[in-house]
């Protein structure tokens, strides 16, 4: 089955956030929302999120779940703002919890944090099937970038996170805590394993090369033409690739704000005596 899908762009963090709906029940799902965020002043609001309501409410959907691929390391999910305004379960992988232990350590987080994914309303183990509507679901759990990263199979759609980019800008880093080049390999060739037609949309894109934006490429595209695991590329190629590249990339300008509030399925740490929400940073860390 073929679900309508509708991509928002996060020109400040480059995340493509979807609306997706069942055209027969108008039941939706949103994936990977993000907040704005203003680094320098410290300040949040909701205009990118807002325009994914305005779309909902326009069509008349009913939103049933908010998805999150991943915990993302370059943007702020917005997830408890829709699920306030216009509802929906909250849901990621199950493996969530190895990054919150990693990153409960790192932020010297306080000691009510509970690393058991409680934060999120639903945790999808692999291979578990769902429903959008009357549309069939699956999660597959393909790790690498993070331990934790999912794919979501929605009918004969495959929202791949940041597991792969488009087929010009190649794969995800895999440099993080928790990840590993040589599972990245292997999440794609289980992605790469679905019908040659599956459309993929990506989270992410950075438009090499003065293109334009773009989101959606195929598991035969990607097969056929990704710049660093096209068919024919060994895992070993592929883990000497990544790892020489990802030594040569930059930390993501918003990870250190990011995955303290998105490993809280968005929420912000507790407020403190003043009744103010601060953020940490943690020195030498990372």
């Amino acid at each position: 089955m073929t679900p309508q899908i509708e991509a928002f762009f996060h020109e400040a963090s480059n995340t493509l956030s979807y609306l997706v709906w069942d055209p027969t029940s108008l039941k939706c799902a949103i994936i990977d929302s993000a907040l704005d965020y203003a680094p320098s002043a410290g300040r949040t609001s909701t205009e990118s999120a807002e325009a994914i309501v305005q779309k909902i409410r326009q069509k008349k959907l009913s939103c049933q779940w908010i998805l999150e691929t991943h915990v993302h390391a370059d943007h702020i999910s917005a997830a408890p703002f829709l699920k306030k305004t216009i509802g929906g379960t909250t849901a990621v992988g199950n493996q969530i919890s190895a990054v919150q232990r990693t990153f409960k350590t790192i932020y010297n987080t306080e000691p009510a944090f509970q690393t058991n994914g409680e934060q999120f309303d639903h945790l999808f183990a692999d291979h578990e099937n769902f429903e959008l509507g009357s549309i069939p679901c699956q999660v597959l759990h393909t790790p690498g970038h993070t331990p934790a990263c999912i794919t979501y199979i929605i009918g004969d759609c495959a929202f791949v996170g940041d597991t792969l980019f488009m087929p010009d800008f190649g794969t995800a880093r895999a440099d993080f805590p928790g990840g590993d080049a040589g599972a990245l390999y292997d999440s794609i060739h289980k992605i790469f394993k679905l019908p040659d037609n599956t459309r993929l949309f990506t989270c992410h894109d950075y438009a090499p090369n003065g293109r334009k934006i773009a989101w959606e490429t195929t598991v035969s595209e990607q097969k056929q033409h990704n710049l660093h695991i096209r068919s024919g590329i060994t895992r070993d190629d592929f883990i000497k690739m990544r790892t020489e590249r990802d030594k040569q990339l930059a930390m993501p300008a918003l990870l250190i704000p990011s995955i303290q509030v998105n490993m809280r399925a968005g929420d912000l740490p507790p407020a403190e005596a003043d009744g103010n929400h601060y953020l940490k940073v943690p020195l030498n860390r990372l």
